[in-house]
């Protein structure tokens, strides 16, 4: 099968998430200008430098309570501020419940019963019960094509960990077996790793 984007595909579903797969989920955080903390998933979203350490996530569509965009890029635009929350497993169902559409302002730690942290480097709370997150300055926000697409790229200025995650001096995946978005309403989750060597190694 092949077909061009703007001809349409003809099928139930869109398969485009179904081949860009498995991708890891920026669970966002921000606290915007007025003190409110909002937190919202994004399974567009990966690590894209080691040095210094950066981070991209793209936020898609609008809420009908916010100008072009949605709560998470609304506030960094505020603070220029945001931190990424790793998903484990155990936080599958708070992950979900947070992806609800919720009006501005409303606080979806709150609704999800997710208790907070305090960031060290930047203004923003996290989650506490995460296996990592990772306190972003906002680098660049970039509009991409499209109606209401932005890509926000920031630079890591502090990592937290869970030393639970920590065995031999590694951060061990399978502890905590993150989650990874698939197409339709598919997830996967983490569970065996194996090593490949390159060839320069």
């Amino acid at each position: 099968m092949f077909y061009r984007p703007e001809d349409g595909h003809g099928l139930p579903h869109n398969p485009f998430n179904a081949i860009v797969t498995p991708r890891p989920i920026g669970w966002i955080s921000t606290r915007d200008s007025e003190g409110r903390d909002n937190l919202a998933p994004y399974s567009f979203f990966n690590a894209v430098a080691y040095v210094p350490p950066q981070v991209m996530f793209a936020s898609t569509g609008t809420k009908d309570d916010r100008d072009s965009t949605k709560d998470s890029v609304s506030a960094i635009r505020e603070t220029g501020v945001f931190c990424v929350n790793i998903v484990s497993r155990a936080l599958q169902d708070a992950m979900n419940a947070s992806s609800a559409t919720l009006a501005a302002g409303v606080d979806e730690f709150e609704h999800a019963e997710l208790e907070k942290a305090g960031c060290v480097s930047i203004n923003a709370a996290r989650v506490a019960a995460a296996p990592a997150s990772l306190e972003c300055k906002m680098t660049k926000i970039i509009d991409l094509q499209g109606s209401n697409n932005f890509l926000v790229l920031g630079e890591v200025t502090g990592v937290h960990m869970d030393d639970a995650c920590m065995k031999e001096g590694r951060f061990d995946v399978t502890t905590f077996q993150p989650l990874a978005r698939l197409g339709y309403r598919d997830y996967s989750v983490v569970k065996e790793l194996f090593e490949l060597n390159r060839p320069d190694d």
